[in-house]
């Protein structure tokens, strides 16, 4: 007797129901009487589900399987001894054997592959403000209860691939799905985006996330600005008073060459005065008329 069973594996999703095909070709004179029919563990041979004399016999079911069994039974005399399986777990992920006798006796093998997806990634990134070019930084992508491991890949915004920079870790919680904590390590650059994509390659499943690190250009510290402006304010004022005092002995020493040379007032004299005081030089004209100032080097 030959039985049908599908060539590939059985992918089922976690906390769903999966069915376990299997089927033959009755004669036209069967009789459900006459079948007998034993789903097992193909490693262990422990029973999963038996049904002969025209009921199930679950005596000897393993415990995990109690009531998450079911044949179709309105579809056993066309010869579809398929298994429903409830609630499939992790741990149920395996080869199933199907055993049918009839007059003859024939079994085959079916293998269950359980996945489940994975939530969408939450990205951290640490410290997460006053970033600055060159810093660095920690970009964080965690997803959740997915089966079986996952795949994480790493990109940037400019299509490079920097998975190799990367720490990942997959731990299984108590019911077998497992938790990705994947963690990148770079050095700020302004206006960059990363992309976490975490992938099940049993779904084809693939979903992603991204932060974009806005550190601005190196700029002028506060600090430094206001520091810069306060120096600023001083060396004016402190021109403006070296000004203030080379005009006063410009003025001084003119008036005492005046007095010195006997000059009349119809004959003012046409010599220069000149001052040098703390790095300015100062100059007056005989009359009195303009003030030149020049910034030299503050040596007396």
């Amino acid at each position: 007797m030959e039985i049908q069973v599908p060539d590939e594996p059985v992918v089922a999703l976690f906390g769903r129901d999966a069915t376990l095909r299997c089927s033959f070709s009755p004669e036209a004179n069967f009789s459900l009487a006459d079948l007998s029919l034993i789903w097992q563990l193909t490693d262990t041979k422990r029973l999963v589900h038996s049904f002969s004399d025209g009921q199930d016999q679950l005596a000897d079911q393993v415990g995990s399987y109690a009531n998450r069994t079911a044949l179709f039974y309105d579809q056993l005399a066309q010869g579809n001894v398929s298994l429903l399986l409830r609630r499939v777990e992790i741990s149920d992920e395996g080869s199933f054997t199907c055993f049918v006798r009839v007059r003859d006796y024939s079994r085959a093998a079916v293998t269950l592959q359980v996945a489940a997806p994975y939530s969408k990634p939450n990205m951290n990134l640490e410290p997460n403000k006053d970033l600055k070019p060159g810093d660095l930084a920690v970009v964080s992508c965690h997803a959740s209860r997915g089966y079986p491991e996952a795949s994480v890949l790493w990109q940037d915004s400019r299509g490079s691939n920097i998975t190799e920079n990367v720490t990942t870790s997959q731990v299984a919680n108590e019911e077998g799905l497992f938790d990705v904590h994947s963690v990148l390590q770079v050095l700020v650059e302004p206006s960059i985006t990363y992309f976490c994509l975490v992938r099940n390659p049993v779904l084809q499943q693939e979903t992603q996330a991204s932060v974009t690190i806005t550190g601005q250009h190196l700029g002028f510290p506060a600090v430094a600005l206001w520091v810069t402006v306060g120096l600023a304010v001083c060396v004016v004022g402190l021109l403006a008073v070296l000004a203030y005092v080379c005009q006063k002995k410009i003025r001084e020493s003119l008036e005492e060459e005046e007095e010195n040379a006997g000059n009349t007032a119809g004959n003012p004299p046409k010599r220069d005065g000149v001052c040098r005081e703390g790095g300015i030089v100062g100059w007056m004209d005989g009359w009195g008329n303009g003030l030149a100032l020049v910034v030299a080097s503050f040596k007396g």
